[in-house]
């Protein structure tokens, strides 16, 4: 299955805070008087641990994912197929948002669909104007 369109919801690169945080803070240990390398390696990695949880929740809620078949809103599948069509951004209040939750995820802007049986959903992307262009090309006419 080919992506027409992906988003991952979150990189790896948070995981590095960590331990960029624990060499600093050896740094200045060493200017300052004794140093604790093992204290900050547990940081480090404890940081480090924590970031890697954070990211992955991030890409398994809020990653989108649009193929021939499917598109994927977080843990949400919607086929296709019942696409009826891509809607102006009017069109949506009230809405219920694709991915369970109230609002579109922080940093998404909404995309908003009727279906098949005339409900409306809103998918959701950083890039909606992207989003909207796959999903338009990919819907059944």
């Amino acid at each position: 299955m080919t992506e027409v369109y992906a988003e991952p919801g979150s990189s790896y690169w948070p995981v590095l805070w960590g331990p960029v945080f624990a060499l600093l803070g050896l740094a200045m240990e060493t200017l300052s008087g004794p140093v604790h390398p093992l204290g900050w390696s547990l940081a480090g990695l404890g940081l480090a641990a924590a970031a890697a949880m954070w990211v992955r929740a991030r890409r398994s809620v809020c990653s989108v994912s649009l193929t021939a078949e499917s598109l994927r809103q977080g843990k949400e599948e919607l086929p296709v197929a019942r696409i009826a069509e891509v809607l102006d951004g009017e069109e949506s209040l009230g809405a219920r948002v694709l991915g369970g939750g109230w609002l579109p995820p922080k940093g998404t802007m909404g995309v908003p669909l009727r279906l098949e049986d005339e409900s409306v959903v809103l998918a959701w992307a950083r890039d909606a104007g992207a989003l909207r262009e796959a999903l338009t090309g990919s819907i059944p006419q």
